[in-house]
């Protein structure tokens, strides 16, 4: 097959697919006598987000494999094509998210010592329901408690090939000096801003259904003081 005739194969099939695809996921949409090399497959994806370069959208390389999204700089004009509000998030719901991708696998007490806080129910519970986190095993002492990992899916909604992208963190101290302390700035993160004030139910206040991934609209996030939340878009 042409790699002109193969990009075109290619780009139709992330777009229909609407989640990310890997290379061997990609081999499998090929009937067998025309399955392109592994080779070939690769560079006609690199083709391709050559041929993106200077278009409005982009076909970009994250945990789950590759896809095909707006770029965040399209934010302003796309926007409004949704109505709804977006996920928004509680400061202490990101906190105990960052400290899982940094210091995982990690207990929820292991957690709560490092804030120096309680880890409510509900932010575990969302996070294991937004599929960001998962159990990975248990930590053997008295009681069992799970320890939690990042999943793909973490890596997809903020665009990150893999935790490595993460900004690199001396050691982890004190979450409630954040402002100060640049040991763990979230704001570093695609798609996650912090409010200033520190919100410690950790209950998520507001997410809206369908709403698009961080990358999909744009990569930073909106602050509300008025809610001490985090909004992510």
């Amino acid at each position: 097959m042409e790699i002109d005739q193969l990009k075109n194969v290619i780009e139709a099939i992330l777009l229909a697919a609407g989640r990310p695809m890997s290379i061997d996921k990609l081999l499998t949409m090929f009937p067998e006598q025309e399955q392109p090399e592994r080779g070939e497959l690769r560079d006609a994806v690199e083709a391709l987000q050559a041929d993106y370069e200077t278009r409005g959208i982009a076909l970009i390389q994250v945990g789950g494999g590759y896809r095909i999204q707006v770029r965040e700089t399209m934010q302003p004009w796309i926007a409004q094509l949704w109505e709804e509000k977006p996920a928004r998030y509680t400061r202490a719901l990101l906190e105990t998210l960052a400290l899982i991708a940094y210091r995982q696998p990690v207990t929820r007490g292991e957690i709560e010592e490092v804030r120096g806080v309680s880890v409510s129910t509900t932010i575990i519970k969302t996070l294991l329901e937004r599929e960001w986190v998962h159990v990975v095993g248990h930590r053997e002492v008295p009681g069992r408690p799970a320890m939690y990992g990042t999943t793909k899916k973490f890596l997809d909604y903020f665009s990150l090939k893999s935790l490595n992208e993460l900004p690199s963190l001396s050691e982890l101290r004190d979450l409630n000096e954040i402002g100060k302390d640049l040991e763990l700035d979230l704001s570093d993160i695609p798609g996650i801003e912090l409010t200033p004030a520190n919100d410690e139910a950790g209950v998520e206040a507001e997410e809206g259904a369908d709403a698009p991934p961080a990358d999909e609209v744009t990569a930073a996030a909106e602050t509300t003081d008025s809610d001490n939340v985090a909004t992510l878009h």
